[in-house]
């Protein structure tokens, strides 16, 4: 069943920006009203949804899968929060933290190291700076270092040096000096540098995230720390997570050619996500998406584009679009932002995967089962209406 604007806009009692920003974040399906090109219906089940989230008490499973979805916390840490718009690393405020420190500072915060060497420098440098360096990298270690189960802190705290140098070295290049000097470096822009430092230290950690989560689930295992930042890195790599900035540089260069009023309604016109705009921990904008964007001299293009998309969706730029438009100010690769990401987020996989490890405790939660109701005993056939591999193999 789909709603015109106006029952979408009734049933959930907000004003019409709001709609339209629960439909760029992909809370709200869309689609054209095929009677009249000029408007759009919106599924009736998603609108309910939401407005059930604003009346009355939920039952408790429905409480459960809500916090596996931007709900409560469901596991304690001491890492990094955030709360009243404000992001936290072990109770300091993260902007305050990019001021003055470096990514390598905050890894020593974040693992309460105090060693004096930080980092492996590493054996080898990626290609290009992107992903797949990253990949191949962490793969190696993973085929060789020991498990986490069983080892001692400090011994942990020396393999999260490593997997952290390992990252390095295939994002930055093998050398010495903090990582914001060797990527500015490597990608031929020293003036970029102290922006470059900045965010790194703000996309250090993030509390719970999805990338953050697998890393955990890992190494909860007693999976080595390489291993388990192998898996937060395949959970990085994800359009939804990562790689979002790659869509905010497709959204400016379409910006580009027809201007940003016409590209942000393209998108809305055809019932699709906006990148860029809106964060659903940050109700009031984005800090670490403030903090980059005042570091920067905001090219013309992502200046339309945020002026455009908050008269539009009534959001503000999220740091997706903040790590596009530095790669752009800067005439950084294509593959910056997200090179960005993955090297600073390693440093917070490896805070909660040594505190996974140093809890003892495997992660482990039940599902829903939505199936088909169980079979009585004697009653199992084997189905017959289900598509069968030609090969009949059972691999």
């Amino acid at each position: 069943m789909w709603l015109s604007a106006e029952e979408a806009l009734a049933r959930l009692r907000v004003k019409q920006q709001t709609l339209y920003a629960n439909v760029s974040r992909g809370r709200v399906r869309a689609k054209p009203d095929p009677n009249d090109p000029r408007r759009h219906l919106y599924r009736a089940e998603d609108v309910d949804r939401l407005a059930r989230r604003t009346t009355g008490r939920p039952p408790r499973a429905q409480v459960a899968r809500e916090a596996m979805r931007w709900g409560d916390p469901i596991l304690p840490s001491a890492v990094s929060t955030i709360a009243q718009g404000r992001l936290v690393y072990r109770g300091v405020d993260a902007v305050e933290l990019s001021r003055r420190a470096t990514l390598e500072d905050v890894a020593r915060f974040l693992w309460r190291w105090d060693a004096g060497t930080m980092v492996d420098r590493g054996r080898k440098a990626g290609g290009g700076g992107g992903l797949e360096g990253v990949f191949a990298a962490l793969a190696e270690r993973a085929m060789a270092d020991p498990p986490s189960y069983g080892r001692s802190p400090s011994a942990l705290r020396v393999d999260a040096a490593k997997v952290f140098g390992a990252v390095g070295a295939a994002i930055c290049g093998v050398g010495d000096g903090p990582a914001h000097e060797r990527l500015a470096s490597r990608w031929g822009r020293p003036e970029a540098a102290d922006a470059l430092r900045q965010a790194l230290v703000l996309l250090a950690d993030h509390e719970l995230n999805a990338s953050t989560f697998a890393a955990r689930v890992a190494v909860s295992t007693g999976a080595s720390l390489s291993a388990g930042a192998l898996a937060g890195l395949a959970a990085l790599s994800g359009p939804l997570h990562g790689t979002a900035a790659t869509a905010v540089q497709t959204l400016a260069a379409r910006a580009a050619d027809v201007g940003a009023s016409t590209a942000l309604r393209e998108r809305l016109d055809q019932g699709e996500r906006v990148p860029a705009f809106g964060h659903p921990l940050y109700p009031e904008g984005d800090v670490r998406a403030v903090s980059l964007l005042g570091a920067i001299e905001l090219p013309t293009v992502y200046r339309a584009l945020a002026d455009r998309g908050r008269d539009l969706l009534g959001e503000e730029p999220n740091v997706d679009f903040a790590l596009a438009a530095m790669a752009a100010a800067f005439g950084l690769p294509g593959t910056a932002p997200v090179a960005i990401f993955a090297l600073a987020r390693t440093v917070g996989w490896l805070a909660h995967m040594l505190e996974q490890a140093e809890s003892g405790h495997l992660i482990r939660p039940r599902a829903q089962y939505v199936g088909d109701p169980p079979k009585r005993a004697g009653d199992t056939e084997i189905p017959q209406n289900r598509a069968v591999p030609a090969s009949g193999g059972l691999a």
